[in-house]
């Protein structure tokens, strides 16, 4: 059970009065019992002397039975006590308890050990003795009577019960004292426990308020005491501890925007291996669709490369772990992995690993690799022929006029398809460097499309290929420069004539579509199988190498034309099946 501080302040309070109280009682109780005993034996022998001097004066040398009966009565009725005139020789002479006809009847009080005491001293007195006359025990004090000589005894005599009756007055009293003190110290120690917890109440409130993170809770501070020192170091504990929240809140933010912002992927692990941290990067990596916080890192990515650079970084204590791991699912991805340990005061406290994506740079790579072994190949084709047939004419081994016309025909053509190819490559260049200018002003398709047919018209005559425009004339008109456009119309026109066979047909035709104009350049040629679409924009790619050579292609046709396309702001795309023909799409924004 839970008892608050004011209770026990209170409790403690009372605890401290009662303690004093009952040493206080049992002291007086003690101490005023004995005073009073020693009060009344004053008080009696006090009054035991004055009457005798009464009785000296007023007895002319004698004790008379009579008188000394009337004047035992009189002084047990002014001193309120029992008070007995006594003769030498023991004879009750008066009594102011006894009437004449018991007085008669008392024993000789000769051998009572006041009277023998007082007869050898002048003074007699015994305590608690017991009177079989007045059946009570009695506190007696006695004196002879007699200035020269002893002619009688007075004795003096209270009850027992008298003292008592007084101690038991007195001991009611310190009780009645003692609980009215009692019941003051309770209000009195329930009223400071008020006071002096209330503070506290107020403090515990604010602090709870605290662990809410409600920092706006105030301790009053008015007082310039310890608990106003208490009060205002607790306010200036909140305003601390909300700042350093805040910080660390803008710090957490700060941090888990970066993370969250984040193409690389991170996890972070404590000091056993266990997953404490995982950015959403990482979890989409490595497809993580349940919390991995608590698990180890081969749990959720099922990789065991990368439990491998955990352990070398925990267990090994390596200072950096690298390495390149490849995840296959649902795709290939390259990532390089990078893990240093988290130190602290030289412990190490758990492990950083870093993810980069990096298989668009193998991409690239192998991108680069086949480009420069393509444009090898490329440019040493028709090197070697112009070289060969160059040095036989060099040589003068041909002597025929029209086969020398022939040679230099080749010559001629291989150096113009180079020509091209240099061109085509500079063209890219330009592209992807983002040193191409776009002229953007509005272009009507139609005209544009019929000027681009007539380049190519002889070449489609040669082949039997009919080459229809449907374009409508209400078709909005684009954005876009001219002589670019029509660059991306003659390459899609010439692959499309080149690889359908005699006797085809080409289309191109143009509609709107949302805010753009979408162009189709299709054909009845031979098509392209499925594997290869997904690269035919790639520069140098060819689905027939043999027969693309033989056509005179470069290989970069259609990689200027998505870069040109892309450009425009616009997308490229084809649809086709092997030996049904292909459509080659794109789109540019209307003006």
């Amino acid at each position: 059970m839970r008892i608050s501080i004011h209770w026990k302040l209170t409790a403690l309070f009372c605890l401290m009065a009662l303690l004093m109280l009952g040493v206080t009682y049992f002291y007086l109780d003690s101490h005023l019992k004995s005073f009073l005993e020693k009060r009344l034996q004053e008080d009696l022998r006090h009054g035991l002397s004055l009457s005798k001097d009464i009785l000296e004066t007023e007895l002319s040398g004698k004790v008379m039975s009579s008188e000394a009966d009337r004047l035992a009565d009189r002084f047990g009725r002014t001193l309120g006590v029992r008070a007995t005139i006594i003769g030498l020789d023991g004879t009750v002479l008066g009594d102011s308890e006894l009437d004449a006809t018991a007085l008669a009847k008392v024993e000789n009080h000769l051998d009572r050990p006041e009277i023998q005491q007082a007869l050898r001293t002048g003074f007699g007195q015994s305590e608690r003795r017991y009177s079989y006359t007045v059946k009570k025990y009695m506190l007696y004090m006695a004196v002879p009577l007699g200035k020269e000589k002893p002619i009688g005894i007075l004795r003096f005599a209270i009850p027992i019960t008298y003292i008592e009756f007084l101690e038991a007055g007195m001991v009611r009293f310190l009780v009645i004292a003692v609980g009215i003190s009692f019941i003051v110290a309770f209000a009195l120690s329930y009223i400071i426990s008020i006071i002096i917890s209330k503070p506290l109440i107020k403090m515990t409130k604010t602090a709870e308020a605290i662990a809410n993170n409600d920092f706006s809770a105030k301790v009053p501070a008015r007082s310039r005491d310890e608990m106003g020192d208490l009060a205002r170091s607790l306010n200036f504990m909140a305003d601390e501890i909300k700042r350093h929240l805040e910080k660390i809140s803008s710090g957490e933010a700060q941090l888990e925007s970066v993370l969250s912002g984040m193409a690389e992927g991170v996890i972070v692990t404590d000091a056993k291996g266990n997953i404490v941290l995982a950015n959403p990067s990482a979890r989409k990596m490595f497809f993580i669709d349940t919390p991995p916080e608590g698990r180890t890192p081969i749990e959720v990515a099922r990789n065991s490369a990368v439990q491998n650079m955990i352990d070398k970084v925990l267990k090994e204590k390596q200072r950096l772990a690298t390495a390149e791991i490849l995840l296959n699912a649902p795709e290939e991805i390259y990532v390089k992995v990078n893990s240093v340990p988290i130190m602290k005061a030289e412990r190490i406290e758990g492990a950083i690993l870093v993810f980069h994506d990096i298989t668009e740079l193998r991409r690239l790579e192998r991108i680069r690799q086949d480009f420069v072994a393509n444009v090898s190949h490329e440019l040493r084709t028709p090197l070697s022929s112009i070289k060969g047939y160059a040095e036989t004419l060099y040589d003068g081994k041909v002597k025929d006029a029209k086969e020398q016309q022939e040679f230099l025909g080749i010559v001629y053509r291989e150096s113009d398809r180079l020509a091209k190819l240099i061109d085509d490559l500079l063209d890219l260049s330009k592209i992807e460097s983002g040193r191409m200018s776009l002229v953007l002003l509005p272009v009507d398709l139609g005209p544009l499309a019929n000027r681009t047919r007539g380049v190519v018209e002889k070449l489609a005559r040669e082949k039997s290929i009919k080459i229809d425009i449907e374009i409508p004339p209400d078709l909005p008109k684009t954005l876009a420069d001219e002589r670019r456009i029509s660059q991306v119309l003659l390459n899609l026109l010439d692959n499309a004539i080149k690889y359908t066979p005699d006797g085809g047909s080409v289309k191109v035709s143009a509609f709107r579509k949302d805010d753009f104009v979408q162009v189709d350049v299709s054909d009845t040629g031979v098509g392209i199988p499925e594997p290869d679409l997904y690269r035919i924009f790639e520069r140098f790619y060819r689905v027939d190498k043999g027969r693309s050579r033989e056509l005179g292609g470069t290989g970069l046709g259609l990689s200027i034309v998505k870069h040109i396309v892309q450009a425009h702001g616009g997308q490229v795309w084809v649809k086709s099946e092997a030996g049904r023909g292909s459509t080659f799409s794109f789109t540019v924004p209307k003006a």
